[in-house]
């Protein structure tokens, strides 16, 4: 059984408040290292992209364990690049590949500059379909807008437009055994194209419902994780976890 950690919506900003929650949730899943095969983290991990939070972000992201990180909305490319990806060009999409054991999983930037919907423009389109044509049977593509709605009147509203771009390449490579994402700061399950959809829970904090409250924010749950369990058959289970 392959399992991935899977870690969004960090939202760093110099509050103790968002730092001990990020501090909490990788010390829950590197004191469980020794079970998990990759870390994957989708996103925000700052609030407004600035170099100063990004180069926080960069201390409070680490781990023993292979790992990818793509951005969000809130994040910004040449801040990102400057402290994760020096060699990269400042604006460049923060598209990534690992491959652990027979499992790949690739890391493309649905982040939009300027915006807070999401897109995949044709260059990270063309590196997606690409990677996958030489990619073995088992892999898992993350990124941080969903392309899907999700009964969430505001983050439906700035969800990765013109899905039809990333389904077109998972119809085309049934390698695909899951997408993984955040932005909604909600654990949640649903379906793309045929595959199975999954959300992290939000680190920062968690965004209600509609019935669940007239405000939008909620600081009073606790952070989650996402632990994606795949089988040798490609069959994907999911389990959530609180970490107080």
């Amino acid at each position: 059984m392959f399992v991935i950690a899977h870690l969004s919506d960090l939202h760093v900003n110099g509050t103790h408040h968002n730092r001990a929650r990020i501090e909490a949730a990788f010390e829950y899943v590197n004191s469980r290292a020794d079970g998990i095969d990759a870390l994957l983290v989708t996103g925000d991990l700052t609030d407004h992209g600035s170099a100063d939070e990004m180069l926080e972000a960069r201390k409070l992201i680490t781990s023993p364990l292979p790992m990818l990180v793509t951005i969000g909305n809130h994040d910004a490319r040449p801040s990102f690049n400057a402290a994760f990806r020096p060699d990269a060009e400042p604006t460049a999409p923060v598209n990534e590949a690992l491959t652990v054991g027979d499992v790949t999983l690739l890391s493309v930037d649905s982040s939009l500059p300027g915006e807070r919907r999401g897109f995949l423009d044709d260059e990270t389109i063309g590196w997606l379909d690409e990677q996958l044509a030489g990619a073995g049977d088992r892999v898992v593509v993350a990124f941080h807008h969903p392309p899907v709605t999700l009964g969430m009147p505001m983050m439906d509203s700035i969800m990765q437009s013109s899905p039809e771009r990333l389904g077109a390449v998972v119809d085309a490579h049934p390698n695909i055994v899951a997408l993984v994402c955040g932005h909604a700061h909600s654990a949640a399950v649903t379906t793309f194209h045929g595959r199975p959809l999954c959300l992290a829970p939000g680190v920062s904090s968690t965004l209600n419902l509609p019935f669940e409250g007239s405000s939008v924010v909620n600081r009073d749950q606790p952070a989650g994780v996402a632990f994606h369990l795949i089988d040798d058959d490609g069959r994907v289970i999911t389990h959530f976890r609180a970490i107080p």
